[in-house]
């Protein structure tokens, strides 16, 4: 594994009330795997009351439908190798999920962003999918992010 890549969300991403919803997803090339370094989300709720999201980072054992590709980007642009893996956004038939890699309930006021030690992190297979998945309680924004080497 080489350089390291970044995908994040466009635009935001609209969750509603109760219904679970991947926002993002990075697709491994089919001649290497990939190792999940870091992963977040940032949410733009308002009250300081509210119930905290569920969010996932999830290994897909389908493709799922998805209406919108997302340009990955070179950590350090100087790198000569082109970025072999794919990414989606704004998910119109959710996938199936195979593998919860992560865990975590975030206040839709805040956000989190989790790193993985070196040999710790998670790998995805050749021409496996992962991608973070949201369930709020009420209707909110989230935009997401994850970062992996190829």
């Amino acid at each position: 594994m080489g350089q390291i890549v970044v995908v994040n969300n466009a635009s935001e991403e609209a969750l509603a009330a109760a219904t679970a919803e991947s926002i993002l997803k990075v697709i491994a090339p089919s001649t290497q795997e990939l190792e999940i370094l870091a992963w977040g989300v940032s949410f733009d709720g308002v009250s300081p009351t509210a119930e905290p999201v569920q969010v996932q980072l999830v290994r897909y054992s389908d493709a799922g439908t998805w209406s919108t590709t997302v340009t990955p980007v070179k950590w350090n642009p100087s790198t000569s190798a082109a970025i072999q893996s794919t990414a989606k956004e704004d998910c119109t038939v959710e996938p199936t999920v195979s593998a919860v890699l992560d865990y975590q309930e975030v206040h839709p006021q805040g956000g989190t962003k989790e790193f993985y030690p070196i040999g710790e992190a998670p790998v995805i297979a050749a021409s496996g999918g992962v991608g973070i998945k949201c369930t709020a309680p009420a209707a909110v924004n989230v935009v997401g992010h994850i970062r992996f080497r190829e």
